[in-house]
């Protein structure tokens, strides 16, 4: 049997917005900024996946949202785009970010230090978020932006977006959220979270990979990241990919019609796995479930490498991760569990699982079996660790 567990690096294409795509490779395949009936016959389908991404997050029409390559690209577009609009020219000096973003964010302020950019982090509590009054602690009147995920990709936890957005406003502070592990997963309402700028990526929420999206609120100013054309209203050039932004806005569409079924049913599944690990001993799960989005678990399992468990599970037919996929290619120790107060030796031993609506009980009975064959057989070989007789692991 074949399990695929790490719906968090990415996710299959829905075939409903997989057959929405298919005309748009060879039968409709005309540049849509051509003036020729080839290109303006795929007019039709873009208001309509443009309209689907405005319905599925309650934009209003004076909201703009561009089509980008990934949330990657939207990420780097709205820090790179503050700095020249409120740092660069002196009006502002610092953006305030968590110690728990994804590299696209970490990253992006690590490169802007470079020009002054003063880059304030916010360690997480040990719920694995934070809350709007340690953003208070750190904000003043010379922060530009907050950039604040809105649910975790490794541990799936979330923010209290609403309230943090609201505490940069009383700085006249931006807020941007990089939302790509709720889209799919929890409501998104951009009017009564009142943020000014939200990333999405389309294969975290089975549409295709390669493209993504910036909401930018009430269609504000925001310096381009390319350049080079009119496309997008002139504010994101490319010739656009009309068959992924077809697939993307059927896919969210298809993900907001089945959220109660995310909400139940992968959310079953979700707890039967979790309470199959935390019946093992010395198994500890990061996040009350209540406060985290239906499919994800992030599991420590002591005397169990992360690399080890997969390679097993792997060898098992079972896909999941140590971790996000963006930072996979290190053997280094999960750096969120580090944020959270785990010491290294556990944060080595980071299990995330996340699910999708297309995962089985039969798979997940199969992955909780093989699971625990994995624990069984690292821990007999451990040279660090060995079971006690009462059963729990322990130091050698």
């Amino acid at each position: 049997m074949r399990v695929y567990l790490d719906n968090n690096a990415t996710t299959m294409v829905d075939p409903e917005a997989f057959e929405a795509m298919k005309p748009f490779f060879c039968e409709k395949y005309g540049n849509p900024n051509s003036l020729h009936k080839f290109g303006s016959e795929t007019h039709p389908a873009l208001r309509n996946a443009l309209d689907q991404l405005y319905v599925g997050i309650n934009a209003k029409d004076s909201d703009d949202i561009i089509v980008t390559s990934c949330a990657t690209e939207s990420n780097n577009w709205v820090i790179k785009g503050i700095y020249f609009d409120k740092i660069a020219n002196g009006k502002r000096k610092r953006v305030v970010t968590t110690a728990v973003e994804h590299p696209a964010i970490r990253m992006t302020c690590e490169f802007l230090k470079q020009f002054g950019v003063q880059i304030t982090i916010v360690d997480v509590n040990e719920e694995g978020i934070i809350t709007p009054d340690q953003l208070r602690e750190v904000m003043g009147e010379d922060v530009a932006l907050v950039s604040v995920m809105y649910a975790n990709n490794e541990t799936g936890m979330i923010f209290p977006i609403k309230e943090l957005a609201s505490v940069a406003h009383e700085y006249g502070a931006l807020f941007h959220t990089d939302a790509v592990q709720a889209f799919g997963k929890i409501p998104i309402n951009v009017r009564d979270l009142d943020v000014d700028f939200m990333s999405f990526s389309a294969h975290k929420f089975h549409g295709p990979k390669g493209v993504g999206g910036l909401y930018i609120k009430d269609s504000q100013a925001l310096s381009s990241l390319l350049h080079g054309g009119e496309h997008m209203g002139g504010r994101r050039s490319g010739t656009l990919d009309v068959a992924g932004i077809v697939g993307m806005g059927k896919a969210l569409e298809l993900a907001n019609k089945f959220m109660s079924f995310e909400n139940s049913h992968v959310k079953r599944l979700r707890d039967k796995l979790e309470d199959a690990l935390l019946s093992l001993p010395d198994v500890s799960v990061v996040g009350r479930r209540e406060n985290r989005v239906p499919n994800t678990i992030l599991a420590s399992i002591k005397g169990v490498e992360g690399e080890a468990m997969l390679w097993d599970l792997n060898r098992a037919g079972i896909a999941a991760s140590t971790g996000s996929a963006c930072a996979s290619e290190t053997l280094e120790s999960n750096p969120i569990m580090e944020a959270i107060g785990a010491d290294k030796e556990l944060a080595h031993t980071a299990l995330r699982l996340s699910l999708s609506r297309f995962n089985t009980e039969e798979e997940i009975d199969y992955a909780i079996e093989q699971i625990k064959k994995a624990v069984e057989r690292l821990r007999g070989i451990s040279s660090t660790f060995a079971y006690t007789p009462e059963g729990h692991v322990s130091g050698l």
